[in-house]
C-alpha cells in the first residue's frame, strides 16, 4: 500500500494548506475526510439543496436518486437483505435510542450489556430501567478486557430479550466474537444489537451471516460527514416496532384522531433529513471499498505493533487491554501512573502537533470500577505512517523524564 499517496486524498493531512504536519491519532473520535466526500456533501449544496422525496421538481428528483443510491450502498455494505433495512440517523447514539424506545419490553424483562460499553450503549438502558422496568445485567470481562463467553453463558436465560453490546470497544480495540454470540442469544429466544460504530470503519459486517437482529454504526468515524448514521434492522422486526420519533415524512396519511405510518424505513426518519450528509456517507462507504479491508487492517496492525513495542519500555506506563496488539485493531490506549492524562494529550499537542484523546472516553463507568482517573488513547488508521509512530513514542519517552 502507497501509504503517501493515499494521505494525498484526505486535504487535512496537507500540510503546504494546514501550515503544519499533523499527526491524527484521534480516529476512534472521529475520522478524518476524503476529497471525494467533501465533493459530495458539497456538491448537494452547490447544486441541488432541494428535499428528497417531497417536491416534484427536478432538483429533488435528483437528490431523491442520490438518497436512495447511498441507502442501496449502505445495504450492499452491511449485506443486508433490502435497502430498507437501512434507517439512516445522526449517529450510532440516535440508533442505539431508537431500539431501546421502540422495541416492545415488558417490566422485568433482561437486557445484558459488557462492563465496557459507551455510555451510547450504556445510559440508553438504565433509561428503559427507570421508565419500563427492565432489568439490566453487567457481563463481566476477562481480566485482559477480552470477552468473557462464561460469564456471558451465566446470564443467558429465557428473561433475557436483548443482548446490546459494543461490536469493537472504542476503549481498547478489541473486537467481540459476534456470531458465536448471535447464536447463543437467539437459542434463549434473545434479539442482539450490536454497536459497530467501531467495527465498520476497519472490518468486513455481514448482517445477514451473522444473523444480527439490530445493528448500528456512525458515518463520522468511516470517512463520511459528521450527524450521519445507519440503523440495521431485520425488516419482519422494523416492521414490528412502533416509530420512536414522529411527524412529517413518517406517515402516508392522518387525520386530527389518527394517522397510517409509513413502511420501513420511512416511518423512523421523522422531518427533514441531512441529505447532504447521506450523500456523502455513500461516496466515503465507495472510498472505503475501493481501500479495502484487507489494506486497512494490515496497516493498522503496523501501527499498533509498532507503538506498542517502544511503549513498553516506558517506565509506569500501562496499557489498556489485551498484551497483543493484534487484538487492539489499531487502538492503543494507555496511562502513565501518577501522569494526568489530560496533561500528556495537551502536550503531545505543543510538542510535535499529536493529536489524541484523553480522558474515560465516554466509558466512565469500566474506569470508575477500577478506579483509573483516565488514560490516552491513539488510535491508528490507514493514513496513518510508522514514522508518525515513532513521533508519538518519542514524545512520550521525552514527557516521562519530565513528568
Amino acid at each position: 500500500m502507497n501509504v503517501e499517496k493515499i494521505r494525498q486524498d484526505f486535504p487535512a493531512l496537507d500540510s503546504k494548506r494546514t501550515r503544519k504536519a499533523i499527526v491524527y491519532f484521534d480516529t476512534a473520535c472521529q475520522s478524518l475526510r476524503p476529497q471525494v466526500v467533501i465533493d459530495a456533501v458539497n456538491r448537494y449544496y452547490l447544486q441541488e439543496p432541494a428535499c428528497s422525496g417531497r417536491s416534484m421538481h427536478q432538483w429533488a428528483a435528483a437528490v431523491t436518486r442520490e438518497v436512495d443510491r447511498a441507502r442501496e450502498l449502505m445495504a450492499k455494505f452491511l449485506n443486508a437483505s433490502r435497502a430498507q433495512e437501512i434507517i439512516f440517523t445522526r449517529n450510532t447514539t440516535e440508533g442505539i435510542n431508537l431500539v431501546a424506545n421502540a422495541f416492545p419490553f415488558r417490566a422485568g424483562d433482561v437486557v445484558l450489556v459488557s462492563d465496557k460499553e459507551h455510555n451510547s450503549n450504556l445510559i440508553p438502558w438504565q433509561m428503559q430501567v427507570k421508565q419500563r422496568g427492565i432489568e439490566l445485567k453487567i457481563i463481566p470481562t476477562c481480566p485482559d478486557n477480552t470477552f468473557d463467553m462464561d460469564a456471558f453463558e451465566a446470564l443467558l436465560d429465557k428473561r433475557v430479550k436483548l443482548v446490546a453490546l459494543g461490536f469493537t470497544s472504542n476503549l481498547d480495540g478489541v473486537t467481540i466474537p459476534a456470531g458465536e454470540i448471535i447464536r447463543k442469544a437467539h437459542r434463549v429466544g434473545a434479539h442482539v444489537l450490536l454497536d459497530a460504530a467501531q467495527t465498520a470503519p476497519h472490518h468486513p459486517i455481514n448482517v445477514r451471516a451473522l444473523d444480527v437482529d439490530f445493528l448500528a454504526l456512525s458515518g463520522h468515524k468511516m470517512l463520511g460527514p459528521s450527524g450521519t448514521g445507519v440503523l440495521y434492522g431485520k425488516y419482519a422486526l422494523l416492521e414490528s416496532l412502533s416509530p420512536f420519533l414522529v411527524g412529517g415524512d413518517t406517515v402516508a396519511n392522518s387525520t386530527y384522531a389518527n394517522c397510517e405510518f409509513l413502511p420501513p424505513p420511512e416511518k423512523f426518519e421523522a422531518g427533514l433529513q441531512d441529505y447532504a450528509g447521506i450523500i456523502g456517507l455513500g461516496a466515503a462507504v465507495e472510498y472505503l471499498q475501493h481501500i479495502g479491508f484487507d489494506t486497512i487492517r494490515k496497516q493498522e496492525a503496523l501501527i499498533t505493533y509498532a507503538l506498542s513495542e517502544q511503549l513498553k519500555d516506558i517506565s509506569g506506563l500501562k496499557i489498556i487491554g489485551p498484551a497483543d496488539p493484534a487484538l487492539r485493531g489499531g487502538v492503543t490506549t494507555f496511562y502513565i501512573e501518577g501522569v494526568d492524562s489530560h496533561r500528556v494529550a495537551l502536550m503531545l499537542d505543543q510538542m510535535a502537533n499529536v493529536l489524541v484523546r484523553s480522558g474515560q472516553h465516554c466509558v466512565h463507568s469500566w474506569f470508575n470500577a477500577r478506579q483509573i482517573k483516565g488514560s490516552v488513547r491513539a488510535s491508528a488508521y490507514f493514513y496513518n505512517t510508522i514514522e508518525e509512530a515513532n513521533i508519538l513514542a518519542e514524545c512520550l519517552r521525552k514527557i516521562r523524564k519530565v513528568l
